[in-house]
């Protein structure tokens, strides 16, 4: 398997978030290994996107989103958890991001166990604040090079996956008609 090319993020922000799924998300700890296949993504564009954090300008909190694709961004949401996301977008825009939403685990299972202090396979990152803690994601990622191989980057993953299901970003409050929720199934 090889590592997502910087080229895999440098296309249309909804197209990256789809072709996400079935991916392969890797965090390296040390000599110890996490992985998890990704089946939920949601898009953020920039300019025609009122829900994304780069609508409005640059802020210290946003930067990456404007800087190279391939970078992590990494935020701080309700005072309490971390989000990561993909920087990616095409040439039409100043900024995007994909909010990786979930993954299934895969190896390493009894480190994501330990770091959300649960057992149950299917609850360990089956949200965006739950899989930045099963993989031990931080602020320390923010800004990172994902095409790389270091402590964190995205692989190709699966071949075959169930069909794309789109539908409504969660938790926004602008721009909710958008079907930039994208899900999958994997057998």
């Amino acid at each position: 398997m090889t590592i997502l090319p910087r080229t895999f993020y440098s296309r249309d922000t909804i197209t990256v978030a789809k072709s996400l799924l079935g991916k392969k998300i890797v965090r390296k700890i040390g000599k110890k290994e996490i992985s998890g296949i990704i089946i939920e993504t949601e898009a953020y564009r920039h300019s025609d996107d009122p829900a994304s954090h780069a609508f409005r300008k640059i802020t210290e909190r946003n930067k990456v989103m404007f800087d190279e694709v391939g970078k992590a961004y990494v935020y701080f949401t309700y005072g309490m958890h971390y989000c990561f996301n993909v920087v990616a977008r095409n040439s039409k825009f100043q900024a995007g991001a994909v909010l990786i939403r979930a993954i299934i685990p895969e190896k390493g299972i009894e480190i994501m166990e330990e770091n959300r202090g649960i057992t149950d396979r299917k609850k360990l990152a089956n949200g965006p604040a739950k899989l930045t803690q099963a993989l031990g994601i931080t602020k320390e990622h923010y800004g990172i090079d994902l095409t790389t191989d270091s402590k964190l980057f995205i692989m190709d993953g699966v071949k075959k996956h169930g069909e794309i299901i789109a539908s409504p970003r969660i938790g926004i409050k602008n721009a909710t008609d958008r079907l930039w929720n994208f899900k999958i199934s994997v057998k």
